[in-house]
């Protein structure tokens, strides 16, 4: 089997948007979502701020009902499940309720750690001798796979249920997975996307190893700043992005709207080898993997037109930059368009690569670059390898044609996933 893949639904809960028409609007116009954290304040973090996405319990009610509601403490799934259904709206999928599983669609959605909040509250029960007050949701939430298993149920969905997991590569992964099993034939769709837990629980391990910014906790909408010279290191943020990935001829078949088509991409580890470690990338395999991505999409270096990186805003973001361009073979004013949706929404952990993914393919299909906010003191050690004027910092209006998106993370592990605008 050798089937095209295409994208017909977006989804997206994130910290300077919820919805596809709020997120849109946000990164066109560089809208920051990071603010001041209470609860970060009270605990006394290093780093006070985050980017945390605002559902309300009004909206919730959209997707849940007020009984699966009553007991429910998990950030994550709640996001992964507002995206997703909101991706299978997006693609026009029905959501009604039949006996018959739908065979032909399945979801592979990421995450990080599930239900940690609600792990601490089970504890606390468990501690206070009061098991049986756990409720009988405890094992869903807090179940890795609990984000997959929630939406299979929602979606009534019979194909491939499952959860995937590589640190901050694991929504380019799951678009990956999706891709290679519709391409082989063994689905015709599949929603794939990734979310991330919010709060203490989930960012005190970063506070600790000191990779979050601290010096900008009164200046919360200035605190990410990729590709800056003064950058102090990432935000800590959540959210969840979805997308419906589809067979072509099934999507043609039933009238979809395309947004964009996947033509391939790549993921491997550098193994921790050479300058590979648990924390910093090993930059033989993230250029091999870039390089494999591009094989892999039967397209050539020149074809790209845009990047969206990972860029986090620590002092790999220069490495990051090197990496592509020894990769590509290109520099200086041939260098792609580059941009870091991080600068507006921070670092959203395992959720990052998904969430970042819709913005790339809004880019594609509406035809503008987001630009770069907080990065007007650019390193000098990115400059000395591409030109300024491909790190927009104002919104560009333009039709592109393929973006390459990748994402790297803990573990040494890297995912880089080419896309291309609707070739219909």
């Amino acid at each position: 089997m050798n089937r095209r893949v295409v994208i017909t639904g977006l989804g997206v809960v994130a910290p300077n948007g919820v919805g596809l028409d709020a997120f849109t609007a946000a990164i066109k116009k560089g809208v920051s979502g990071i603010k001041k954290d209470p609860e970060l304040e009270r605990l006394k973090f290093s780093c006070q701020i985050s980017g945390k996405p605002e559902v309300s319990v009004e909206h919730s009610l959209k997707y849940f009902t007020e009984l699966e509601l009553r007991n429910f403490n998990s950030s994550g799934i709640l996001y992964g499940v507002v995206a997703a259904m909101d991706a299978w709206k997006d693609a026009g999928l029905s959501i009604a309720v039949n006996d018959e599983p739908d065979w032909d669609s399945g979801t592979i959605f990421g995450t990080g750690t599930s239900g940690i909040d609600k792990f601490r509250e089970s504890i606390y029960k468990i501690d206070d001798f009061q098991t049986r007050r756990l409720g009988s949701t405890a094992v869903a939430q807090t179940m890795n796979s609990g984000v997959s298993a929630y939406i299979g149920g929602k979606l009534g969905l019979g194909n491939q249920v499952t959860t995937n997991s590589s640190a901050c590569t694991t929504g380019a992964e799951s678009i990956l997975m999706a891709y290679d099993r519709i391409k082989s034939g063994q689905a015709k769709r599949i929603l794939a996307g990734s979310t991330s837990d919010s709060g203490p629980y989930i960012w005190g391990g970063f506070d600790a190893m000191r990779v979050c910014t601290f010096k900008h906790n009164e200046t919360p909408e200035k605190a990410s700043r990729p590709m800056s010279t003064s950058a102090s290191g990432f935000v800590p943020g959540s959210g969840a992005g979805a997308l419906v990935l589809e067979d072509l001829e099934t999507a043609l078949a039933r009238g979809a709207r395309i947004y964009a088509e996947v033509l391939g991409g790549n993921v491997n580890s550098g193994g921790q080898r050479g300058l590979g470690s648990m924390t910093a990338p090993n930059p033989v395999a993230v250029q091999k993997c870039i390089k494999s991505a591009l094989e892999n999409a039967g397209i050539v270096a020149e074809a790209i037109d845009a990047i969206n990186g990972h860029l986090t805003a620590t002092s790999k973001d220069s490495l990051e930059i090197q990496n592509w361009s020894e990769a590509l073979g290109r520099k200086g004013l041939d260098f792609p368009y580059i941009n870091s949706l991080k600068s507006m929404v921070g670092h959203c952990l395992s959720g990052a690569g998904s969430i970042e993914s819709v913005a790339s393919v809004l880019q594609l299909h509406q035809g503008f670059i987001f630009p770069n906010i907080n990065c007007e003191d650019l390193h000098p050690e990115i400059t000395s390898i591409i030109d300024k004027s491909r790190i927009p910092q104002q919104l560009i209006e333009k039709e592109l044609t393929i973006i390459a998106k990748a994402s790297f993370g803990f573990g040494d592990v890297n995912g880089c996933v080419i896309l291309k605008k609707n070739p219909i």
